[in-house]
């Protein structure tokens, strides 16, 4: 009777631990991209005496979007090898192996990387989206600094 509290304890650690994490990286990732977006459309190169000042301002907070985009896979993962286990500890305890146990128990512990690569693939889209508006606006920056050594 404890060891089936301690197995559906352990399942609902997995399912609020792992996805409550995935689900606070997917809304980071949401939050941080637009916040760049609204400051790469409102930023002003005029007001930079120096490319790298320009690009420290630039490049804030899109490290951490890259970061979420790389590791929100391994968090899936994890959840994954735990509901595994979960699932064959929970099959060794009853002692009789039920193809439909197996099977539940697996496909819910397979939505864990599933929910980390949903989180994963837009997280680098917006990374690579927000590089490359860097670079836009450093170019830019660039051409306006050349201009000014013209005159």
């Amino acid at each position: 009777m404890q060891q089936q509290n301690l197995l559906l304890y352990a399942e609902d650690v997995l399912d609020y631990g792992v996805m409550g994490i995935l689900v606070l990286m997917s809304v980071i990732t949401l939050w941080l991209f637009i916040e760049r977006m609204m400051f790469y459309s409102s930023v002003r190169i005029d007001d930079y005496e120096h490319r790298d000042e320009l690009e420290l301002d630039l490049t804030d907070n899109i490290g951490i979007i890259s970061a979420i985009g790389t590791n929100a896979p391994y968090v899936g993962l994890l959840g994954t090898v735990v509901g595994i286990m979960i699932t064959f500890y929970t099959l060794g305890e009853v002692g009789a192996v039920d193809a439909k146990k197996i099977m539940t128990g697996l496909a819910l512990a397979l939505k864990a990387t599933a929910m980390g690569l949903v989180v994963a693939i837009p997280a680098i889209v917006a990374y690579t989206i927000a590089l490359r508006k860097v670079e836009r606006v450093l170019t830019k920056f660039d051409v306006a600094q050349e201009k000014k050594e013209l005159q």
